[in-house]
């Protein structure tokens, strides 16, 4: 595995960057809209937001005795964290919200060792199928953004969107087959910047949000107000913790895969444990709680490069974005669809690192076809229908209503069941 010059790994760092920022930004975006924040406080919630990812993504990279698993992952913010933090805001107070975020951060670290656990109920055929749906769960979401970001707009699906999404992608499959070394390892960035200077060309890119943005600004605690706390907000957090944990397992397993690396259940207690540190980080610092991202995975993949210092280099560009909103702000003026193309490639890349890690799994037998099979169909089913489970207990939709935990919880099980104590191995 081959180091990167620094240069190197700082561009590489920020093709990391651009491949989250979109799904860390709509967080407090989408929460932000909801409370009804006014501009003041909605520049402070994205820029400090965005601060927060890469302090985040640094105690994950930062591996110790305690925390920290060392592997080339980045955070961000937990998406299916919304609806319940939109919920508890509303009914109660951003206060309560707050107070919510670090009982959960405090409930991850206290059974991080127990739940690392875990992973002798992770054998091939239950992390290949993970993975897999991991990818092809994430594929809407890049469809969306390339239809335009919101599939209710009138202009969803507009020709302009679709031309500069498929113009991204096109840029990306030219630079794979015609590039070589170092270009071809940042095929998704020169899309990005190819997209982006294509949409411009077609009136499609605003630098207002640029010139609008302060020069800097510092962190605060409790900048809404100290947290308070109700106990049903703390244990819906809680749950949605649970939820982002089983999501997190799998990316550790899928990015140790990529790697040729086992991971361990000490290597799993340590990355959660950095998890609850950065949920505990969010509620202090009024942002959100942070779980490790996914669509990094396919870039890793991409790339080829798997060392962490390009990730060391997204975390510090992050942080200094946070504390610098007019540079923060040029990344939010790529238009939607160039970002949706982008997302496209990554996440088919992750499906398809599934597929490989379940061609290895011996499939002329039955009962692992249908492990696969069943896992798969209910994953998709969920997130494509997650309204088919809303007659049920809020409490049980937050965790039913998520495709990856639905197929991860199916394909554990099944794998227990249909292969008893055998399924351990």
């Amino acid at each position: 595995m081959h180091e990167v010059s620094h240069k190197k790994a700082a561009v590489l760092g920020l093709q990391h960057l651009l491949a989250m920022y979109s799904g860390a930004v709509a967080v407090p975006l989408l929460i932000g809209t909801a409370l009804k924040f006014n501009a003041v406080q909605m520049t402070y919630l994205v820029s400090i937001d965005i601060f927060m990812c890469g302090l985040a993504t640094l105690l994950q990279l930062l591996r110790n005795r305690y925390f920290g698993i060392g592997l080339p992952v980045v955070l961000g913010c937990a998406i299916q964290a919304v609806a319940p933090l939109e919920l508890i805001g509303q009914k109660f107070s951003i206060n309560t919200m707050y107070g919510a975020i670090i009982v959960a951060g405090i409930f991850v670290i206290l059974i991080s060792n127990w739940f690392s656990k875990v992973k002798k109920l992770f054998p091939p055929v239950v992390t290949g199928t993970l993975i897999t749906v991991i990818g092809l769960t994430l594929i809407p979401v890049a469809f969306q953004n390339m239809g335009g970001g919101t599939s209710t707009a009138k202009d969803f699906g507009d020709s302009k969107n679709l031309i500069i999404a498929f113009a991204t992608i096109l840029i990306i499959v030219l630079v794979e087959v015609l590039a070589k070394g170092f270009v071809k390892s940042i095929s998704v960035l020169i899309g990005l910047i190819g997209g982006s200077v294509l949409a411009g060309l077609m009136g499609m890119v605003s630098i207002k949000p640029v010139l609008e943005a302060s020069w800097f600004h510092l962190p605060q605690f409790f900048y809404f107000g100290k947290p308070e706390f109700e106990w049903s907000s703390c244990l819906t957090m809680i749950i949605i913790a649970l939820v982002s944990m089983v999501e997190s397992t799998g990316v550790f397993f899928a990015t140790g895969d990529l790697l040729h690396k086992d991971i361990k259940a000490d290597d799993l207690k340590r990355g959660y444990r950095a998890e609850g540190l950065a949920q505990i980080f969010g509620g202090l610092f009024n942002t959100f709680p942070y779980t490790t991202f996914s669509q990094n995975v396919g870039l890793l993949q991409l790339s080829g490069i798997k060392t962490k210092r390009p990730i060391y280099w997204a975390a510090g560009l992050l942080m200094a974005m946070g504390l610098l909103p007019k540079i923060g702000a040029v990344v939010t003026i790529i238009p939607t669809p160039v970002l949706g193309g982008a997302m496209l490639v990554m996440f088919t890349m992750i499906a398809v690192q599934g597929i490989k890690m379940l061609l290895k799994v011996d499939l002329s037998d039955n009962r692992n076809i249908l492990i696969v099979a069943l896992s798969i169909g209910l994953g998709l089913g969920v997130t494509c229908y997650p309204q088919i489970f809303q007659s049920m207990p809020q409490t049980i939709q937050l965790f039913l209503a998520n495709g990856i935990v639905i197929a991860s919880v199916s394909a554990t099980l099944l794998n227990l069941i249909l292969k008893g104590r055998g399924g351990l191995k």
